[in-house]
């Protein structure tokens, strides 16, 4: 994170502890969660409120438009015709 501004280090380090703390404190299904609803819904404004700015910094540089991928997502297409395959010849 070192081409980051401070802001943007913070949002990030609260998105992760948020993320965290709901990972850790999300019971299995068919059991009773312990936060209540409000708590809920104030962590999922956080969440909402530290996106929007996220979003708003980075369209202040230029870098809008990205978007998460999979580590095994093709990241560009090479398109490559039937017509150029070769079969390499068998030698006799």
């Amino acid at each position: 994170m070192p081409d980051l501004s401070q802001e943007q280090q913070i949002l990030v380090a609260m998105r992760k502890t948020l993320a965290a703390i709901i990972k850790d404190v999300t019971p299995p299904p068919g059991m009773k969660h312990p936060l209540s609803n409000d708590t809920i819904q104030d962590v999922r404004q956080c969440l909402a409120l530290i996106s929007a700015r996220e979003k708003e910094l980075a369209d202040a540089e230029g870098r809008g438009g990205e978007r998460p991928y999979y580590v095994d997502e093709p990241q560009s297409a090479t398109v490559v015709p039937i017509a150029g395959l070769k079969r390499p010849q068998d030698k006799d």
